[in-house]
């Protein structure tokens, strides 16, 4: 279960020097077994507990709660939470960080066939405890996947003059047991650059989390993820409305489900 600190640490400038915006991609992340463990622990699609959003920004399914965590994935969950991995991550980025054990916006998320998740930045203050997302964590977690079937985690440029992401600079396939993490705070476009398209019930699987700090002066109060239309919804008057609402921190909520009559 152990993550591997000191081959993070040792990756800080490759980090800080990553384009578009600072990341790392380190595949065998953990140790495979327990790697294993984590992907069968995941919800089948379908499963009551699983939170749903569906609508022309996103096709997923997730789950944050820690009740509904079987064994290794709380466990991991909590390994993810302590003073140890926060404190490493911390160097990592050269600021303190702070962990959110409510996981919001993190936990499992799981892309089924179809799945997609149009360039975005996240959050940028904590709507419960104020604090700036800084680092984001993915590990990817499907034992079964071929780079045909899509799904890559994609990064974009920021374009200053549009205020939205200009150029797709990188695609990063998914692989089991290969994590991301990336810096949220320098405009850090992201998303699917290609949706899923898996046979036989076949899911991208991924485990999340997120780590905070004080936000810096003059930070800007985003409290909800801020979509960008892909290139066929550009000029589309529903899909900037359903963004603007998505990105309200009173409207959001009704935002999530949303009939795509183009689909």
């Amino acid at each position: 279960m152990k993550i591997d600190s000191n081959r993070i640490l040792d990756s800080k400038e490759e980090f800080k020097k990553g384009n578009p915006f600072p990341h790392l991609i380190l595949d065998d992340f953990l140790d495979e077994t327990f790697a294993q463990k984590l992907s069968a622990e995941f919800p089948l699609i379908g499963d009551n507990g699983l939170f749903q959003y569906d609508n022309p920004l996103e096709l997923k399914s997730a789950l944050n709660d820690w009740n509904k965590f079987p064994q290794h994935t709380y466990t991991f969950f909590r390994h993810l939470c302590s003073d140890k991995v926060v404190n490493h991550f911390s160097e990592l980025v050269g600021v303190q960080l702070f962990a959110d054990p409510g996981l919001h916006g993190g936990g499992w998320h799981l892309h089924q066939n179809g799945g997609r998740l149009n360039p975005h930045l996240d959050y940028n203050i904590h709507p419960k405890v104020g604090l700036q997302r800084k680092l984001n964590l993915i590990i990817y977690l499907p034992e079964t996947w071929e780079e045909h079937w899509g799904g890559h985690f994609g990064l974009w440029s920021h374009d200053p003059e549009t205020d939205g992401p200009k150029k797709l600079e990188k695609e990063v396939a998914i692989k089991f047991n290969r994590a991301v993490l990336f810096d949220t705070t320098h405009h850090s476009w992201h998303g699917l650059s290609q949706a899923v398209n898996t046979p036989n019930g076949e899911v991208r699987k991924s485990l999340a989390i997120y780590y905070l700090c004080e936000p810096p002066k003059g930070t800007e109060n985003r409290q909800r993820a801020l979509y960008a239309p892909n290139e066929s919804q550009k000029g589309d008057e529903k899909i900037a409305e359903l963004i603007k609402k998505r990105a309200d921190n009173v409207q959001y909520n009704t935002s999530y489900i949303v009939k795509d009559e183009k689909k």
